[in-house]
């Protein structure tokens, strides 16, 4: 039994929210998300809330229950509060600059990367040197993927702390070579 699975997910007031066969749709004042459930799930809407269940005990069905539940809660989440990453650039010379919707980075590379930001998402760059980089948006995977993605283009390195990490990450710096 998924004890995760077993609550229903509570709708606020301010929140609208649609099931339609496997497909749940939720608007609220942030904007709109769909989401398709498999069909091992069973989803329905009541007084309390949105339910999900399997619809038969095999091994799928089960490790998808508890998954459901938690994608549906996260939009929910997402169209009320919103959700939110903040990146920050470390090393001489890196940073960030802002061109119309797209994203140039300097990051030590020969060139300059210039990252196009999905529509549904908002990146704005703040610090004294706009060494951070926030990134924000109603879909929980779309700000993590951009904010991965991003952080993918120059890991932080052990040895100086050089490159984009997440904001309150902490790095393991390892010692030089000795003489």
């Amino acid at each position: 039994m998924s004890r995760i699975g077993k609550r229903p997910v509570p709708v606020p007031a301010n929140v609208q929210a649609a099931v339609e066969g496997q497909l749940v749709k939720i608007k609220g004042p942030k904007g709109e998300l769909s989401l398709a459930l498999p069909e091992e799930i069973k989803v329905s809407k009541g007084a309390n809330g949105i339910s999900v269940e399997p619809r038969d005990e095999t091994k799928k069905a089960r490790s998808m229950w508890g998954m459901s539940r938690t994608l549906i809660d996260n939009q929910i989440k997402g169209v009320v509060d919103g959700y939110a990453k903040t990146l920050e650039i470390h090393g001489v010379g890196f940073r960030a600059q802002l061109k119309g919707k797209d994203l140039t980075l300097q990051l030590g590379f020969s060139h300059e990367i210039n990252y196009k930001v999905p529509a549904d998402i908002e990146v704005k760059l703040a610090g004294q040197r706009q060494d951070q980089i926030l990134i924000s948006g109603i879909d929980k995977q779309k700000v993590g993927q951009v904010a991965a993605e991003l952080r993918g283009y120059r890991p932080p390195e052990p040895y100086q702390g050089k490159g984009v990490r997440y904001q309150g990450e902490y790095i393991l710096r390892k010692e030089g070579k000795k003489k």
